[in-house]
């Protein structure tokens, strides 16, 4: 060939490795460009032309043969093989930009290769090309067919994995080369031995359950942690300076956030589950295994790397928050009592409607679906919540990765894991789920038409605002929204003479018309109860509760960082800066249109009426790609000062609220030894509560012979937790799938009181002549004069004394009454001891 043609053969016969061979060859070429492909048929050569011309002539600085775009493909590879490609792209994902980053068919400049390919290692030398290159190369994917090979063996193999491992370490920054791997294996297996041990004898002895693993777990951290630091890790550039205490303070940080995930897994396979302890321990100590491993690799002991890259850095650091979180709300949502909204609206889900009082029917139906699947428990109730927040991460990782790039979309979902208000919605199963999730898709569909010029999206846009109003009517906001922007974005007013935004707004009343069906035919009660029945409210300057909710929604750190994307925005729009591409100017227009519009209602509302803490929640979804811009900033900009000081700001929060919300819910969950809980706590003791108040019922209906029912005398909150938690530890009422405590539980509407949607499901009328017992937190509503004349005769004040997790959690307070009756006269009633 070398006689014939240009080729020149370079034969390496003492030196291995294709990272070499490949840097070798492009050394030994004369051209600008080079060609990087296997010699083994698998790569189709009649595609080069595309490859090539397009990084000729300078539109792209890499262009790849992919096998995972739109017409790519595998031939010849059995299943398993395929199944190794997808998990090593997979694996890559945070890194890189492409859809196949393990493609060995690749064209890039001569130049380029030589210089990011100097620490290249392993058999994936595309790889280090895309995430080491400074700045960022345009890649572009042609799709190819690849074949497999016609001659010669693969050279896959457990070296090779383990060569990959390594390379994705080093190019991650993580300390999780083979050795530290097998060092921190030896270490762990040794300390799962220890913590299995102690946790045994614990539990022998007759310790409980929450105790005798946080004790086991103490002991055997304390054991890896010297091992660790003194072997697994030894090599660290952490462990190597003189200061030894932010270490320890980052490994006590991994160490409970591998507790909380930990305990939750624990408490879930015995409670739920039903493993013995002895066995379920081994599974969690596994999965803590895990947290703690990744959690040392890459933020307790990181290595020298790990400052070298810090887009790279926070990319991963984004996907190990969001995978934590997740996980951490998947297990203690079958653990954490009920608040008393979701168990209002599972009574909503028990009375099956079009439409409700306070609220539109999304939040029944959703929970409906979660508890038919997973039966009346909490994780089945809060089932839908986690499945909202899925796709709330997953509108706004593609809106802000067609604004910005996937570094910032990887960014904003970290935000709308780490938020208060976003991580809330994703755990607690309230009609702001359905809303937050219906809100970011109509965002990301506006900006797809408003921005991006895509007709088609309207569609979407009226989709997601009809789901919206099946969830709540403040979605409706966006349409002042979308009229303001289309009139101050020149390039938008086009719409307002085409017929597909009316489109959008048809097909929303279509999706929405079961509500407005259900309101036809109650007297249009749920409109007037969101409408005029919250304006003749009496006046009330809410100001300042809303700011407060801002700050506790969103941060302060949040706050003040969306005050400087506003002041950004604001400047670029009115005071003269000229934008850097119409792009940006369109983006400016629409996180200030869509965020301060809302915004502006509510405040006006608050000016005389008292605001609810989390209405602002979902407008700030628009503004979460700028704040994820503003979280990490252009490469070039990366390693400035300003940068550093707000990435450690950014890293110290999301430290403290992981931290935060995993110590609460294990307390909330599991319970910490010598710590009660206050009096009447919200998420817990309701268990042991709704257990108390079934058996009174049971006794005062065996004795008197005639049924009795239960009232809550608060507006909603404790009839609803009653009826969910009334048959939770008697397994022999499960049979009825709690009915019985949905029929015989109701609210204080029975004495001319407010509870809402409970005057339409026990009308007054039925309830004659059966007993009662009132049930309050409260003795002072329990001694009112005016109850007593609804009755025969009534006991005297008495109390229930209530635990959780073998804690105190406070007291409430009851009352019989015998003989209800909806004619009041005080005079004639009897109260007896």
């Amino acid at each position: 060939w070398a006689e014939r043609r240009a080729v020149c053969l370079v034969a390496r016969d003492k030196e291995r490795g294709l990272a070499g061979a490949v840097l070798a060859g492009a050394a030994a070429s004369a051209g600008r460009l080079v060609v990087v492909m296997d010699a083994d048929q698998s790569h189709p050569a009649a595609v080069l032309p595309e490859l090539i011309m397009p990084v000729l002539e300078g539109r792209y600085d890499m262009s790849i043969g992919s096998r995972y775009v739109r017409g790519g493909a595998i031939v010849g590879w059995p299943w398993r093989r395929k199944l190794i490609s997808r998990s090593a792209s997979l694996m890559a994902w945070p890194l890189v930009d492409c859809a196949d980053p393990m493609s060995g068919y690749f064209v890039v400049g001569r130049e380029q290769l030589l210089t990011a390919g100097v620490e290249a290692r392993g058999f994936k030398i595309g790889l280090e090309l895309l995430v080491r290159s400074s700045p960022p190369p345009r890649v572009l994917e042609v799709p190819i067919v690849f074949r497999e090979r016609e001659a010669g063996q693969s050279k896959l193999g457990t070296g090779q994995i383990m060569a990959y491992l390594s390379q994705l370490r080093v190019l991650g920054g993580g300390c999780v080369s083979g050795s530290s791997a097998l060092r921190f294996g030896i270490v762990g297996l040794m300390g799962v031995l220890v913590d299995s041990a102690c946790f045994g004898l614990l539990m022998l002895v007759g310790v409980q359950l929450a105790l005798a693993q946080l004790l086991s777990f103490a002991v055997a951290s304390l054991f890896n942690f010297v091992l660790n630091a003194r072997w697994s890790f030894r090599n660290s550039a952490m462990l190597q300076a003189s200061l030894r205490l932010p270490t320890a303070l980052r490994y006590l940080v991994v160490l409970l956030l591998a507790l909380a995930l930990r305990g939750a897994a624990l408490s879930t396979l015995v409670d739920d589950v039903g493993l013995a302890p002895t066995l379920a321990v081994f599974v969690a100590i596994g999965l803590g295994s895990v947290v703690s491993y990744l959690g040392c690799a890459f933020y307790a002991f990181p290595t020298e790397r790990a400052g070298r890259d810090r887009l790279i850095r926070w990319r991963i650091a984004c996907v190990g928050v969001v995978a934590y979180l997740v996980l951490l709300r998947f297990f203690h949502s079958g653990l954490t009592e009920l608040l008393m909204e979701e168990a209002y609206y599972w009574n909503y889900a028990k009375h099956p409607s079009l439409g409700y009082l306070d609220h539109p029917p999304m939040v029944a139906w959703l929970i409906y679906l979660g508890t038919w699947f997973f039966g009346d428990t909490e994780f089945g109730v809060r089932f839908g919540a986690l499945v909202c927040w899925c796709f709330t991460a997953g509108f706004g990782y593609a809106m802000s990765r067609e604004l910005f790039d996937k570094t910032v979309a990887l960014c904003a979902v970290l935000l709308l894991a780490i938020l208060p208000f976003f991580f809330a919605t994703g755990f607690l199963m309230t009609p702001d789920a359905p809303l937050t999730a219906c809100w970011a898709g109509s965002l990301y569909f506006l900006q797809r038409v408003l921005i991006g010029g895509q007709r088609g999206a309207w569609w979407g846009v009226g989709l997601c605002i009809g789901l919206g109003m099946l969830s709540k009517y403040s979605i409706a906001l966006l349409g002042p929204s979308i009229l303001l922007f289309v009139l101050l974005d020149p390039r938008s007013r086009h719409w307002l003479v085409s017929l597909r935004p009316y489109a959008a707004v048809g097909l929303a009343i279509l999706v929405f018309s079961p509500v407005i069906y259900w309101n036809a035919r109650h007297e249009w009660a749920s409109f007037a109860f969101q409408s005029v029945r919250r304006l003749q409210s009496e006046p009330v300057f809410g100001l300042p509760l809303l700011i407060g909710s801002v700050l506790l929604l969103l941060t302060p750190v949040g706050v003040i960082a969306l005050m400087q994307v506003f002041g950004s925005s604001l400047r670029q729009r009115w005071v003269g800066a000229e934008p850097a591409n119409a792009k940006q100017h369109a983006r400016s227009l629409f996180v200030l249109v869509f965020t301060l519009v809302p915004l502006g209602v509510f405040i006006l509302f608050s000016l005389r009426h008292e605001p609810k803490m989390n209405w602002t929640g979902p407008l700030w979804l628009a503004a979460i790609p700028l704040l994820a811009a503003r979280l990490v900033p252009d490469r070039a900009l990366v390693d400035s000062l300003a940068s550093r000081r707000r990435a450690n700001v950014w890293t110290q929060l999301v430290t403290c609220l992981m931290l935060g919300y995993s110590l609460f819910l294990y307390y909330t969950s599991i319970g910490l030894p010598g710590v009660s809980y206050p009096n009447q706590f919200v998420f817990a003791g309701w268990r042991d509560l709704g257990y108390q108040v079934e058996a009174l019922e049971d006794a005062i209906e065996d004795e008197r012979g005639i049924e009795s029912i239960v009232v809550g005398l608060d507006k909603y909150g404790i009839a609803s937790r009653l009826a969910f938690y009334r048959f939770r530890d008697e397994p022999a009422h499960h049979h009825d799938d709690n009915l019985e405590g949905v029929r015989d539980t109701t609210g204080r509407h029975l004495f001319s009181g407010n509870s809402l949607m409970y005057e339409y499901w026990h009308p007054s009328v039925l309830i004659e002549g059966l007993d009662v017992i009132l049930i309050d937190e409260d003795p002072v509503r329990l001694s009112d004069n005016q109850i007593t004349g609804y009755f025969d005769y009534i006991t005297s004040i008495r109390q229930i004394d209530v635990q959780a997790h073998s804690h105190d959690a406070g007291q409430f307070f009851y009352r019989v009454g015998y003989g209800y009756h909806t004619a009041i006269d005080a005079n004639d009633s009897l109260a007896v001891p």
